[in-house]
């Protein structure tokens, strides 16, 4: 072969080459805005972070080589959560990862452009943020939590570790909370055929939440779910310890309650939310429409049982319970 061909023959391959790797590098440096509901102390918090960082790396993006990533914390706090989500999107960026209703809901007063994806969202169609699962329509889609009939769950999964549960009590923050509407009619439901008398408790501050641990200890049967609120993942530690104090079988809409000393944890893996998340977030840097995303229900659910707690408060756990358990923590 002549020199001057082999040369002709390496040019056209790098030639077809190189619009590929063009294609596969941005032509400039990208925004992210995250805004968390929870506290930036959090370890679970944390490690949703972390989930959603190296899943993004997995695609691509790197930070400080092609992404900017812009992250705030709400701490449970709906008047610092509405501060940042106006700070976020005054930063113009190109996508923004919001995580809970009081986010998304202070989010979407800000801006109509910016796209959006959630995670965490007890019900985005009932919460105006989209039209529909499969066609969102506006700037905002992701990955909902919204599974009505968990509620019902959680009153059967308490009423089997704690046989002489007789009333329940859903623990939420009205303000930072769009759960208790969504959770109450399966709650009731489930009650009403485990004779159990179901009723809320709303919260707004630190003190009342003691308040409602001891209005279910005056008397034998009383029971608390913890819903999915900011608030409660704030609180998460106090929660934990009101339970323990005033010995009340308490439930929680996700696992790690009951890693961080609660009875019991039942939800879906939010992990798996934030990985997803990032996997839309990739698609829509790469020009994506969120209208064109469809919002997406959990897939898989996770149960962890904390037998140390149960041992405190007086609780023999069934076998079989134990069997289906994903996690038990002795």
């Amino acid at each position: 072969m002549k020199r001057r061909d082999f040369i002709k023959i390496i040019a056209g391959s790098a030639g077809a080459a190189w619009p590929h790797v063009a294609r596969a590098q941005p032509d400039r440096m990208r925004r992210i805005a995250v805004l968390i509901g929870w506290a930036d102390r959090d370890p679970a918090a944390k490690s949703l972070i972390s989930a959603f960082r190296d899943r993004l790396a997995e695609l691509g993006w790197m930070e400080g080589r092609n992404l900017r990533t812009e992250l705030r914390w709400g701490n449970g706090d709906a008047a610092r959560i509405d501060a940042f989500a106006k700070e976020l999107v005054n930063l113009r960026p190109d996508v923004i990862l919001g995580q809970t209703t009081p986010v998304i809901a202070a989010l979407a007063r800000e801006t109509q452009a910016v796209p959006i994806v959630f995670v965490q969202v007890s019900d985005p169609i009932g919460s105006g943020f989209a039209a529909s699962l499969a066609r969102p329509t506006g700037n905002i889609t992701g990955f909902t939590t919204d599974n009505s009939a968990q509620g019902g769950k959680w009153v059967e999964l308490l009423k089997e570790i704690a046989p002489l549960t007789a009333r329940v009590a859903l623990l939420f923050n009205p303000e930072t909370a769009a759960s208790s509407k969504l959770f109450m009619p399966s709650v009731q439901a489930a009650a009403s055929s485990f004779a159990v008398q179901a009723s809320i408790a709303p919260v707004h501050t630190q003190g009342e939440i003691e308040g409602v641990f001891a209005a279910q200890a005056l008397k034998p049967g009383g029971g608390i779910i913890v819903t999915p609120d900011p608030f409660n993942v704030a609180n998460r530690d106090l929660i934990i310890a009101q339970a323990a104090r005033y010995s009340v079988p308490t439930i929680y809409f996700n696992s790690f309650f009951a890693d961080s000393g609660g009875l019991i944890g039942y939800g879906d893996v939010f992990a798996d939310q934030f990985r997803q998340a990032a996997e839309y977030i990739d698609r829509v840097l790469k020009g994506a429409k969120p209208a064109d995303l469809p919002v997406q229900a959990p897939t898989r659910y996770e149960l962890v049982i904390n037998l140390k707690t149960a041992k405190a408060l007086g609780l023999s756990v069934p076998a079989s319970m134990l069997a289906s358990a994903d996690k038990v923590i002795e």
